[in-house]
């Protein structure tokens, strides 16, 4: 499997806050009664920027060592590989995935499973780096040095992987958001 970069870096990651809580609430079109999937979402920090605007919300991440640092009993966390999430067809209300597209092996199976999980009337929303701009190129390139396997796709790259859906695009300051409407 080789080294786990996620794991390795939890300890800092977990202490990063989100700057983008009212974006991402707006985006999201949130708050909403139900429940929310935060796909490759680490130790937790968007989801927990977020908590107060849901009922639930579950953790998914293929890394032990972030989900140990994921805030309990606020998240439910699920180890799992993000391509076979392990949950029924239209669980969650709203399903976010945040600089974490671009560290997944298959593109198109995580985006359909995290589109299969959504309950019909929701929202998904992936927010990446935008690769378009110069700095996330830098970051692009870093990422390849230090082996992460990362694969940055433009926002209309991302929207081409749903074939259905209401979809929509936001760019602000180097993050680009791709959004779709079940």
């Amino acid at each position: 499997m080789g080294f786990d970069h996620f794991s390795f870096i939890a300890p800092i990651y977990a202490r990063v806050t989100y700057s983008k809580k009212e974006l991402m609430r707006e985006i999201a079109s949130l708050p909403v009664r139900g429940r929310l999937l935060d796909v490759g979402g680490g130790t937790g920090r968007v989801a927990s920027a977020i908590r107060e605007f849901v009922d639930e919300v579950v953790l998914a991440d293929v890394s032990i060592g972030m989900l140990a640092r994921a805030p309990r009993p606020a998240l439910t966390p699920v180890c799992g590989v993000s391509e076979r999430l392990p949950f029924p067809d239209s669980s969650f209300e709203r399903v976010i995935m945040v600089d974490a597209l671009h560290h997944v092996e298959h593109h198109s199976r995580t985006t359909g499973e995290m589109f299969r999980v959504l309950k019909p009337g929701g929202v998904l929303v992936i927010e990446e780096p935008d690769i378009r701009t110069f700095g996330v190129k830098l970051i692009a390139i870093a990422e390849k040095l230090l082996l992460m396997r990362s694969h940055f796709l433009a926002p209309d790259a991302i929207m081409k992987l749903f074939t259905v859906g209401e979809k929509s695009t936001k760019s602000v300051d180097g993050t680009a958001w791709v959004i779709v409407k079940k």
